[in-house]
């Protein structure tokens, strides 16, 4: 059905899905804020995995739905492209926190755990690139283990969280995550709802991204990959823009850092669910280099982000740190490349 609409209307619905998820992702920090205060798990664990995980909902609809329908490389380059492009949101929110470097004041063990646990994620694709194709049930081993990872890696997130062996540098810049209410159970039920209603939501525009990202492609004669890293991905992932923006604007710093990379860290399961729903063999067989240079993109700007936040640099070039400076700077390049390729 809507692949039968009109180009006008097809960019109408993509804009307007697109409108949608910007909008939610607005009261989803909120929700999101309220549920780590009250729930008592802080900032940088609500947000690395509970925030992180809702907002990449628009991304795994996209990207399973795109999978399904035989589009490995709008699937592929959609989480990959993603991932880059949320990094480079950081970057984004480090200009609007005009008081220090957002990665000096975002010190937390959780978010370099999670930051060490994506680039260890993101490694296990190539593995399955660079190997002789093997599937059971069209599905590769490499799925699996990523899914197994991720999961391991969510527990001893928060296990970090609350027996942490490494603490950062207090300093006057450096924001603390203190809750605005006492941990308490009552009113969880009516957030959790809220938040579940909203999630959904997201779901929903997720698929309308997919459909007519799919058929723009198809209609307008580009490539899959240019579609999905850097239309689909770059949509789909307008909520941990808004969420970051949202969490600085409030001091939520570690929200911030923590919904970026817990969001980077489920997105790499877009690959996991979408070599589960390509039936035509190993998703990562299916793919080329045009769509793991996205990957490799990914892993360089985490890394930078990693660095960042181990030297915890006060103040960088035009006021923001320079590892912020540099991952605007290799996704900018990124993607001139891919304009470039075409």
């Amino acid at each position: 059905m809507i692949a039968s609409l009109s180009t006008a209307w097809l960019f109408g619905a993509f804009a307007l899905a697109g409108l949608v998820i910007l909008v939610i992702g607005t009261r989803i920090t909120d929700l999101a804020d309220r549920i780590a205060d009250r729930s008592g798990l802080g900032e940088a664990v609500i947000g690395g995995i509970v925030l992180g995980a809702a907002t990449s909902l628009s991304g795994v609809v996209v990207s399973i739905t795109s999978a399904l329908e035989g589009a490995p490389q709008l699937a592929f380059a959609n989480g990959v492209g993603g991932i880059a492009a949320q990094t480079a949101f950081l970057a984004l929110a480090d200009v609007i926190h005009k008081r220090a470097n957002l990665e000096h004041s975002a010190a937390e063990a959780t978010n370099l755990f999670q930051g060490a646990l994506l680039l260890s994620l993101l490694c296990l694709p190539l593995i399955a690139f660079t190997t002789p194709e093997i599937t059971v049930f069209a599905v590769h081993p490499i799925s699996v283990l990523l899914i197994a990872v991720y999961c391991v890696g969510a527990v001893t997130t928060s296990r970090v969280r609350e027996q942490p062996m490494w603490r950062p540098v207090r300093t006057a810049e450096t924001v603390e995550d203190e809750p605005d209410e006492p941990p308490s159970r009552a009113g969880m039920l009516a957030l959790a709802g809220s938040f579940a209603v909203l999630v959904a939501i997201l779901g929903a525009a997720g698929w309308v991204i997919a459909q007519t990202g799919s058929a723009l492609s198809e209609r307008l004669g580009m490539s899959q990959t240019v579609v999905g890293a850097l239309m689909t991905a770059v949509v789909t992932s307008l909520p941990e823009l808004v969420t970051t923006i949202a969490a600085v604007r409030r001091g939520a710093m570690q929200l911030a850092m923590g919904g970026i990379i817990g969001g980077n860290t489920f997105d790499t399961l877009f690959l996991s669910l979408s070599d589960m729903a390509y039936r035509d063999g190993s998703l990562y067989h299916a793919v080329g280099p045009a769509e793991y240079f996205w990957l490799v993109v990914g892993l360089l700007m985490t890394a930078v982000l990693l660095i960042g936040l181990i030297l915890r640099e006060r103040e960088g070039p035009l006021k923001i740190g320079t590892e912020s400076m540099a991952m605007l700077v290799i996704y900018a390049g990124a993607v001139g490349l891919q304009v470039v390729a075409g």
